[in-house]
């Protein structure tokens, strides 16, 4: 029995200094600078509609978190709509698309960036063999990032 203590002590003891080793790796990784690439975000909308919804208000509120830590260079808001109605509305609709993800982006703490807008309308909607090309009531946001200059 007195020779279980020790090695039953020293077991404790080894575990207890695998879980510093591993909280050491942890904070290691939590503080490991963002790696600040470029990416792309699609954000959809219901049909006729330009106001974003729940899922993408959070789409673009996640990616502005990712942006924490880096240098924005640019953001490319493109407002897509499907080819169902007048080409005109669809051009205004998706020119309107653009804006409120631009609109939103700025309110989600996006650093200040150079917003570029476009708006295709329904230009691209259908396939080559005239079907209606899937998912076009969306806005593709690019976002274009890059580590900070070292100090």
């Amino acid at each position: 029995m007195a020779k279980t203590v020790p090695i039953v002590l020293m077991a404790a003891l080894g575990l207890l200094g695998g879980c510093e080793t591993v909280r050491a790796a942890r904070d290691r990784i939590v503080r490991t600078p963002p790696a600040c690439q470029s990416e792309s975000v699609p954000i959809y909308f219901q049909t006729g509609a330009a106001d974003l919804t729940r899922e993408g208000r959070s789409a673009l509120l996640a990616a502005a978190s990712r942006t924490r830590g880096c240098m924005v260079k640019g953001v490319r808001v493109v407002g897509l709509a499907d080819a169902a109605g007048d080409p005109n509305a669809n051009l205004e609709l998706s020119r309107r698309r653009a804006d409120a993800v631009a609109a939103a982006i700025a309110a989600a703490g996006l650093p200040a960036a150079t917003f570029d807008l476009a708006a295709a309308g329904q230009a691209g909607a259908l396939t080559p063999d005239g079907r209606a090309a899937p998912l076009r009531r969306r806005a593709d946001v690019t976002i274009d990032l890059e580590k900070p200059k070292a100090r």
